[in-house]
Formats: structure tokens, C-alpha cells, sequence
């Protein structure tokens, strides 16, 4: 069976002002089927340590913040955990030492490395998503979109997205595990645990 893998890299432009959530659902799906590949993986990841991957439904309605409402509602949810970087030294990060780096690799000015909330987001978030694909088609549920999270909103700027398409162009086998039987996690009482105790009849009694 022949394996293959085809990387390409997506540019996006944040704004921002606030996290931006980028749909990159249909660029993902066009690099996958160009890919030629049948059955793998996608692995869609964040070059950057200030933003996010997720899988999620695609709510439909957009605020005045040009942010869907379910993204507006993980927001409001993040910032509960980790406030936004509002005021200087609300963070220990950065000290001065990085505030010097950011100088020495040409940063406009102190206030780009005043992103801490941005990269405790990320690592809460995490910065990849990783989806099946079946039959030339990515299978991440009826309603899922791709979306890229830039969490760091100090300034608009350029982002990049690394997607890799991994497996083989051939079919594979049947996919259903155990002929498909349904795995039935819940517990199952034992006789014993089901097993009659003394003290129900004191309790009942205890009520007349």
C-alpha cells in the first residue's frame, strides 16, 4: 500500500483589536482532495504560540464584533479564566528581558509583547486539530467547521496554518470495528450490588 504526504501552508491576515476566528474549513477541504489522497489523516496546525485549532459547529450568527455566537460565547468563557492583558504588569510575563528580545528582533514597540493572555490561551486551547479522512473526504462530523484562533489581539497581523495530508491513495479494508457491535460503556449493577439490605425495611418503617 503506497503512503504519501503533501504539506501546504494557508496565510491569513488577523485584525486585531480582538481574537480573530478565521473559517479555513473550505481551503482545508481543497488541500485535502488535491492531496489525491483516499485515507489518512489532516493534521491542521498553528505555527504560531498565540493561536488555536478547533473543530466545531458553525453557529451562523455574527455580533457586531464579526464573531459567530458560539465563538463569542468561548470567548467570554476564556477571559473568565484568563483575563485580557488590559493593564502593564497584570502578568509577570513579560520582564524586562523580554521585553529587550522583542527591541533586539525589531518589534514596533514594548506593547506587542503585552500578549500574555494570548499565549496562556493557546496553551489551555491547544494549537492543532487532527481529522480522519474517509474515502477522499474529511470526517469531522455533519456540522464541523475549521477554524483558526488568533488569541493574541494586540495588533492586526500576518498568520500562517500548516496543514498535512498523511496516508494512502489506495482503499483500506472495512472500517467497522468488532462487525460494528455497539460498545456499551455504562455500568451494569452486579447481583450483589442490586442485592436486598436490612435497612430499607428500617427506613420504611422509620416513615410510619
Amino acid at each position: 500500500m503506497d503512503f504519501k504526504v503533501v504539506q501546504k501552508e494557508i496565510q491569513l491576515q488577523s485584525r486585531g483589536w480582538v481574537p480573530t476566528f478565521h473559517d479555513i474549513s473550505r481551503e482545508v477541504v481543497e488541500i485535502a482532495e488535491a492531496s489525491g489522497i483516499k485515507n489518512g489523516t489532516v493534521s491542521v496546525v498553528s505555527h504560531h504560540t498565540t493561536c488555536s485549532v478547533m473543530v466545531q459547529e458553525c453557529s451562523h450568527d455574527i455580533d457586531t464584533f464579526d464573531l459567530e455566537y458560539l465563538q463569542h460565547d468561548l470567548l467570554d468563557i476564556m477571559r473568565k479564566m484568563i483575563p485580557d492583558y488590559a493593564e502593564e504588569g497584570q502578568y509577570r510575563h513579560p520582564g524586562p528581558l523580554h521585553a529587550q528580545f522583542g527591541r533586539y528582533v525589531n518589534e514596533p514597540g514594548n506593547f506587542t509583547s503585552m500578549n500574555t493572555d494570548g499565549h496562556l490561551r493557546s496553551v489551555f486551547f491547544g494549537r492543532s486539530e487532527t481529522i480522519t479522512l474517509k474515502d477522499g473526504k474529511l470526517d469531522a462530523g455533519e456540522f464541523a467547521h475549521i477554524y483558526f484562533i488568533d488569541w493574541d489581539h494586540v495588533r492586526a497581523r500576518k498568520r500562517q496554518v500548516n496543514v498535512t495530508v498523511m496516508g494512502t491513495t489506495e482503499d483500506v479494508e472495512d472500517r467497522k470495528f468488532n462487525n460494528g457491535e455497539i460498545v456499551d460503556t455504562n455500568h451494569i449493577f452486579t447481583e450483589d450490588e442490586k442485592a436486598y439490605d436490612l435497612h430499607y425495611d428500617l427506613q420504611l418503617k422509620g416513615r410510619r
